[in-house]
């Protein structure tokens, strides 16, 4: 059975104490009412220890937003996943769309990425997707399918179960555009299909495909009544308890 999962993405937002006081807040509300799926927040770097010791593990996992290729050494400013690892951190986010884009990051330098989370005992929540000129030209099923291709193909088959993906359609992020259900359902069953080619149907039956462009209170049960969506990525309104919440509860009707 594959894990139901809505995972929010902080990006870079929150000064410390108000992420402190965030945490707290989500902490006592799912205290209060227990999800029916896994829930994960992936924040900065900085609150990482802090809010590791605030939540209940066994409700809310913790993700970093990002590790670096290396292991360790002089790279200033970069921060390892064996660090990820040491603040209780769970999983890292790789791949993100604005990581490749703003950060120039390669396949290569992400299946490095990837190796080092791995390595250190993290789970990964890969993030793949196309942008509106790919997806314009039809080309979304190749450009996805090269990022798995490109970056976590490579690993073993034991290796990959420990690997989430996240769909993230680039052109219904922040653009006013919106996938319809039914086309985010058509290329999570397509990514599906791609990782039963590699590694056969139970490995993907067990995979948990994440939809990432623009999930909400208002349109995550439609999203994830879709037979191969399993979930969210959440970006904006995993800022709110509220929004993130109402996001939550869909996976309890």
């Amino acid at each position: 059975m594959r894990k139901k999962i809505v995972a929010g993405n902080w990006k870079m937002n929150k000064t410390l104490q108000e992420g402190i006081a965030l945490a707290e807040e989500l902490n006592q509300v799912l205290a209060a009412d227990k999800p029916n799926c896994d829930v994960v927040i992936g924040t900065p770097f900085i609150h990482l220890a802090k809010i590791s010791d605030i939540i209940d593990h066994k409700v809310i996992g913790l993700s970093a937003e990002n590790c670096a290729d290396k292991e360790s050494g002089a790279y200033t400013g970069e921060v390892s996943a064996a660090m990820v690892k040491s603040t209780g951190a769970e999983y890292v986010i790789l791949g993100h769309s604005e990581r490749r884009e703003y950060y120039h990051e390669t396949y290569e330098i992400l299946k490095e990425k990837v190796l080092l989370a791995l390595a250190n005992g993290l789970k990964v929540i890969f993030c793949i997707g196309e942008s509106l000129d790919e997806r314009e030209k039809g080309i979304q099923n190749q450009i996805v399918k090269a990022e798995l291709e490109g970056s976590v193909f490579n690993l073993s088959a034991d290796e990959f179960k420990n690997i989430t993906i996240a769909y993230e359609p680039i052109w219904a992020i922040g653009t006013g555009k919106t996938a319809t259900a039914d086309q985010a359902e058509e290329i999570h069953a397509y990514i599906r299909s791609v990782i039963a080619d590699k590694y056969g149907k139970q490995i993907a039956e067990d995979t948990s495909i994440l939809y990432g462009g623009s999930c909400k209170p208002s349109n995550a049960g439609e999203l994830f009544a879709k037979p191969d969506i399993d979930g969210g990525l959440i970006g904006g309104a995993s800022l709110k308890v509220a929004d993130f919440k109402g996001i939550i509860d869909a996976w309890k009707k």
